[in-house]
């Protein structure tokens, strides 16, 4: 069971928090890029328990800061974002993408004090279509990432937003837990529902994976397996990376470009983010039927099937064809883990073994918080950007009576070699 003190560790992330501060030290994907125009509207942004405001200067550069002037609190997101800076409204005060004040326009002159005064400014990098923001120290921040995913080319790129009603934790744990597809997803689908050739079909077979699990320089990751046709191993791979991104084993381990991240918004709102290829093997639309965005905090990617309409469940359909009688993939975990309360009550749970890499996950993610909050540890990975990019996901067969790293070693050797092989 998680303790009372570990699941506030685990689920607070607002300034202050050993989650929170941890989250601090990695780049967090905020944005689309095309959220943001060269001079035009600014955009709420709710990241990490803060009110942010986002804006695209005259020169194209991307500004985050806290939505309060610090002249006297008015917001930000009603300035005029004009020549290289967003003004206020209230009495005229500008300041660049770096928070610095560029004027103060109803000041006289000789009191001007604009060199004294700083808007709360977080680093914003781009990259192939999304807007990631830095929200620890500037000067202590690292390159960006090598996650394969965030690699791939804009216009290659299929990237979706969608705001999920509940604590981040919840929401990532249904990507790391291998044994709720079959059920979930695909509980009404029997053998026959697949293609002799798809893999995917010896989870309908054996919906009980035995897991091994361990932890990595990156997070964790686990390998399920099942058995599959003639003696050998139905194989799934996943990863969790720091601080809040999966690998869940949803394509051939050997295409695998895939990372769903879920970046707390607050305590109780989470986006989650996917990034892939836009024409894999079998692609269709991750999140379907999203709300058109308002201009509120929580206003971006909500997703039509809620709540507030049981997330347009089918109880016929439910009866005669389809395991929940929601349409959707990513509906049908929102509509669990949402329910699941905004925040997780653990103190309900009882973890079987198919939560191994749920409890590891867990433990990891508390010995880094206090770590870093005992003595300032830095948490896996944060400075080594590159470590990222040997974490790699995915499904496979094998001959039976292989050890679990050996099998994951030799086909990411093989990926990797085809990979440099193409590059040459």
């Amino acid at each position: 069971m998680t303790s009372k003190s570990d699941s506030e560790i685990l689920t607070r992330v607002g300034p202050g928090t050993p989650m929170g501060e941890l989250m601090r030290r990695y780049w967090l994907p905020a944005l689309k890029s095309s959220e943001l125009v060269t001079d035009g509207d600014p955009v709420r942004l709710r990241l990490l328990g803060e009110n942010l405001v986002s804006f695209r200067d005259s020169s194209g550069r991307i500004g985050v800061m806290d939505h309060r002037c610090p002249h006297r609190c008015a917001s930000l997101f009603f300035g005029r974002n004009e020549e290289d800076g967003i003004r206020c409204v209230y009495h005229g005060w500008k300041f660049d993408v770096d928070g610095n004040c560029l004027d103060m326009a109803n000041v006289p002159p000789h009191q001007d004090f604009k060199h004294k005064v700083k808007a709360k400014a977080y680093k914003a990098e781009e990259r192939n279509g999304v807007v990631w923001v830095y929200m620890g120290v500037a000067e202590d921040a690292p390159a960006l990432p090598d996650i394969a995913a965030t690699l791939i080319p804009e216009d290659e790129a299929n990237i979706a937003f969608a705001q999920r009603e509940c604590n981040w934790l919840q929401s990532m744990e249904g990507d790391i837990d291998t044994s709720h597809l079959n059920f979930l997803h695909y509980g009404s689908m029997g053998q026959g529902a697949f293609e002799p050739n798809d893999e995917t079909r010896f989870g309908a077979i054996h919906k009980d994976p035995e897991y091994h699990v361990r932890d990595t320089d990156t997070g964790t990751m686990y390998a399920a397996y099942r058995p599959a046709d003639q003696g050998n191993i139905y194989w799934r791979f996943a990863h969790f990376l720091f601080p809040c991104v999966a690998l869940a084993p949803f394509k051939p381990f050997d295409s695998y470009r895939m990372a769903r991240i879920w970046v707390p918004l607050d305590d109780t709102h989470t986006m989650f983010v996917t990034i892939g290829p836009k024409d894999g093997p079998g692609e269709s639309p991750i999140v379907d039927h999203l709300l058109p965005n308002s201009t509120d905090w929580l206003g971006r990617f909500r997703c039509a099937q809620q709540f507030s309409n049981d997330y347009e469940i089918d109880r016929e359909v439910q009866r005669t064809g389809s395991y929940t009688g929601i349409e959707g993939i990513h509906q049908q975990d929102q509509a669990v883990t949402e329910n699941m309360g905004a925040i997780t009550d653990h103190a309900w749970e009882h973890l079987a073994p198919s939560d191994q890499m749920i409890t590891a996950t867990r433990k990891r993610l508390v010995r880094a918080a206090k770590a870093l909050a005992k003595d300032g540890t830095p948490p896996p990975a944060s400075r080594d950007p590159g470590a990222f990019a040997l974490a790699r996901g995915g499904f496979f067969i094998a001959e039976k009576g292989r050890k679990w790293p050996e099998v994951y070693e030799q086909e990411l050797a093989a990926v990797q070699g085809t990979t440099k092989a193409a590059a040459e």
